[in-house]
Formats: structure tokens, sequence, C-alpha cells
């Protein structure tokens, strides 16, 4: 069990940010986890579980069975530190459709690329030895960082992954059991069967719920997200730069054509606010691609944030306190696909919002393909066929989306290999016509960066100038440093304030502050 120190009572709890490094990342007292468990408070689902001694389960905070008594619970940092201690998952609140754990620790950047590269299977071929060259460390140290932050080696975290996308598809679909445990990452049926029934005593068989057939409507997946979370807010940023016939997006849907391992498909999403999840009906021929479509959505929505960290911090700041108690629930919107997310970018500099996604629908329309009567977003290879002359936007710019789409397409730019952000802003900034603006947009939206920062930003600027007080872009970004590591959140929650007060955009979109060469506006 992890030690804690005593605390008197729930604000404790909020204050996750101020967990030492030494620590693995629970709140800061046993009291205040008992208060949450308590409460059954929703803010802290995926943040610990709680394992029962007297039955031997491990549980969601969330969980609605008979709350156990105090001394006979134990509280774990991941759900892979209460399965390695000899908890099994409780069937009835299911950990394994918990809230992910958050991309960025606040306090070990390896930790958390080590768990984006599990999540997408980085140890399903290989051992942690590769994973460890991968990160740049020994591969003791990788698993000391691992056992310090989230109380489990790789391996357990990399079983648990297993488990949870096996069980997820188990409940949610219609897949044949050897499916399912390929899906899943085991190398054979016998050792998926071997491990389900270690954990549930029970065969995968008998634990199968009733999933309908997929036909014409395919797959439906539920994620989940801790609340607050500001649905209507992503929707409203993601429509204003829906893709004119890829992205269809309305007060209560987005949905999209996607291509996952080069199969073609659809995918809509809506939200179930009661129970705290994304629906996802996701249409593809080849299931192989189900979880990483999954995982798509998850980026897109900014689904393993964790509110609770992030306003913990920028609620220190005085000036964006009240920011905050309008909206707590703000996400950074990411993006389902990053070379298109770049492309984006690209084509948004200097101009608006509502002109870059008219350029964007005919780059789809002129360069794009049709399947089955739907517009797909063109693939890099294709692109990298883009004849500037043909584009409504200065030669330089499409050059420069030729030169990112060349990059992509040979393999010189590869968006999943990055490890970290600025060396993403590094490689492509080195391409002529793309700006440090542009490259921190795309590290952003593409890596889910929760810090990066766009202090250059016409309308940010503008608005630090009347809101914060603060004198230029230079100015933004040393006060920014306080709201290090969460700056994204910061800049959403200034251009959402900036949307609700016209004389800033006004100013920002005359002609003579769109003259300043390095000035740059929302994309």
């Amino acid at each position: 069990m992890t030690a804690v120190q005593p605390s008197s009572d729930l604000s404790a709890a909020a204050q996750a940010s101020a967990v030492q490094p030494s620590a693995p990342r629970l709140p800061a007292s046993r009291q205040a986890l008992e208060i949450a468990r308590q409460a059954r408070d929703p803010r802290f689902d995926g943040r610990f579980f709680i394992g029962v001694t007297t039955t031997g389960i491990y549980c969601r905070p969330v969980c609605r069975v008979r709350l156990p008594k105090p001394e006979n619970v134990e509280f774990y940092p991941s759900a892979a530190a209460a399965g390695a201690a000899g908890f099994r998952p409780c069937l009835r609140c299911r950990p394994e459709a918990a809230p992910g754990t958050p991309a960025w620790s606040g306090t070990s950047t390896t930790v958390s690329r080590g768990l984006k590269l599990i999540g997408a299977g980085a140890l399903d071929g290989a051992g942690v030895e590769a994973l460890s060259i991968r990160l740049g460390v020994s591969s003791r140290h990788l698993s000391r960082l691992f056992q310090q932050h989230l109380g489990a080696s790789p391996i357990a975290v990399a079983q648990t992954r297993r488990l949870q996308i096996a069980r997820t598809l188990l409940d949610q679909t219609p897949l044949e059991i050897t499916q399912i445990a390929l899906l899943a990452g085991y190398g054979s049926v016998r050792r998926f069967n071997a491990h389900f029934l270690q954990v549930y005593r029970r065969p995968p068989a008998a634990q199968r719920r009733a999933a309908r057939a997929p036909g014409a409507e395919g797959f439906s997946l539920r994620l989940a997200y801790r609340p607050p979370f500001d649905f209507a807010g992503i929707l409203a940023f993601l429509a204003m730069r829906a893709i004119p016939g890829v992205e269809h997006v309305d007060s209560t849907r987005y949905a999209r054509s996607i291509v996952v391992d080069g199969e073609p498909g659809y995918v809509s999403v809506t939200n179930d606010n009661l129970d705290h999840t994304l629906v996802c009906n996701i249409k593809l021929a080849n299931p192989a691609g189900l979880m990483r479509a999954g995982q798509r959505i998850r980026a897109l929505f900014d689904l393993n944030a964790d509110p609770l960290d992030v306003n913990q911090c920028l609620q220190q700041d005085p000036l964006l306190a009240p920011l905050l108690a309008d909206n707590p629930g703000q996400r950074v919107p990411g993006g389902w696909d990053p070379f298109e997310i770049a492309v984006r970018a690209i084509v948004g500099q200097q101009i608006s919002v509502k002109g870059a996604t008219t350029v964007m629908g005919q780059l789809a329309r002129d360069y794009g393909v049709v399947v089955d009567g739907v517009l797909y977003f063109p693939t890099p290879a294709q692109l990298a066929q883009l004849v500037p002359a043909d584009m409504p936007m200065p030669q330089a710019r499409a050059r420069a989306i030729q030169a990112l789409a060349l990059a992509v397409a040979n393999g010189e730019i590869n968006f999943a290999a990055f490890n970290d952000a600025q060396e993403l802003v590094d490689v492509l900034t080195r391409i002529k016509g793309i700006g440090g603006w542009t490259a921190r947009y795309v590290a952003m939206r593409a890596l889910n960066d929760p810090d990066a920062f766009l202090h250059d930003d016409l309308v940010l600027v503008r608005v630090a100038r009347q809101y914060l007080g603060l004198a230029d872009s230079q100015a933004l970004l040393a006060h920014s440093l306080r709201w290090q590591p969460w700056r994204a959140y910061a800049g959403m929650h200034l251009w959402r304030h900036a949307s609700t007060v016209p004389k800033v955009l006004a100013t920002a979109n005359s002609p003579a502050r769109m003259a300043g060469k390095n000035r740059v506006k929302p994309v």
C-alpha cells in the first residue's frame, strides 16, 4: 500500500499536483482518499483504486457496491499496482473501464512516454529492454520510475492493459474469443484464457455479456472520462474547423471518415453525461483497428485529462481563476490524424478560421478519395502530388505543405516516433515555411502536449494586453511559466474568453494587425 500522511478534509485530495516526485501519484493523504471513496467522487475515477482485503477484489472509487469498512481497504495508484498486489478486478464497476492514466504526470515525462508506447502495444512483441532503449534510459531505471509513479512494473502495466482491452471487447463487441485474444496483444488464445482465468477465476466465455452483431451500424465502444467535461466546448471548437465533406459536427455529435491501418471507416461520437462516457460508433471492416480507433478518439477529445490537476495549478493565478470557474471542464482538443493537423496549421497561417476550413475542404476534394460515397482526407503520398500554383494560398505555404507531405510519405517524419513535443517542433521548423507557432500548434493538438503554448498567437497577445495587463508576447511568455505544465489549457481558456469579447477578435482581425509577419491566429 502507498504510504500517506494524515490530512483534515477532501481539499487535500484535490491537491494531487502537490505530490512529491518520490511518491506515486495519489492524493496527499489516506484520509483524503477515504473521503473521496466515501463520496464516490467521479473526479477521482481512475486516479486511484481500492483493494478490499476481505474479498480480494479491487474497485474504482465510483463503485456502487456497499462500502467496505475503512480498515478493510488498501489504496493503489493504478490498476496494475492493485493487480500486482494480488487483487482481482471487480465485476460490477469494471476497473478496466476507468478513465486512463493521464498522459502527462507532471513529474516524469519518461513514464508518460512509456505509458503511451505501452498503450500502442510496445510490449506485446518486445521486452522492457527494447522499450527502455526507445525511451533513452536503462531498463532498471525505467522499472524504478514505473514503480515510483504507478506502483507497478512496465510488464504489469502491459498485462493490465491487455486484460483491459480484452474485457472491453468481450463486453462491448460480438468478436470471437480468438480474435479478442490476438487484438488484445496476447501471443495465443491459450495464454489469454490462462491469464483471464487467473485474474477473474472464470473463463472468458463465462464473462461475456450479450453483445449485438456489428451489422451495418458497426461496433460500439464506451470511453470513460473524468468530470467535469466540456463536451459542448469541444464540439464548438471542432465545428468551426470541420473539414467539409470529411467531418460533420452538430450540437450533440461529432462524426468523420477515418482510415485505420489502411482500412477506410467511419466514426460517430456522442456524450453520455450521466455515465461520464463517450459513446463511439465505429464502422470498420477489419476489427483489428478497433482499439486503435478508440485511442485516437481518446486523444481527440482529451479524455485522459485530469481536471483536478489542471485546475489546481491554474487557479493559483488570480487572473485565470475566474475563467476556470466559468469552465472547469475545459479540454484541449486533439486531432484524428497528426498529418492532417499539421496541414491544417500550415493552411491557417495568417488567415481566418473560416478561410482555413474552406481551403482544407478544397484539398480534400482535389486530392482525397471517395469510397462508397464518403470523402477521405488525402494521405501524405497523395498530397505530395500537390501543385502549388493551383492552390488558393501563397506559393510558399503550398510548397511547405508539399514538403511536409513528402517528408511524411518518405518516412523522414514519423509523428508516432517523437519522444517529446520539442523534438517535433525542431523537426517541423526545419521545413521552409513552418515557423515556431505552427509547430507548437501541431505539438499541442497532434501530440496532446499539455504544455504547448502559443505565446505569439495574435488573439492570445491581444487578450493578454486587455485582460491580463501584459504588454506583448514576450511578457505573456514570461507570465505563462507559472501555468506549467498546463499552459495549453490556459491558452484554451484565453481563446475561449476572447470569443466572448467581440472587441478582442475584431481588433485581432484588423488589417493593421494582420500585417505583422510573425503574428498568427488560432486555426
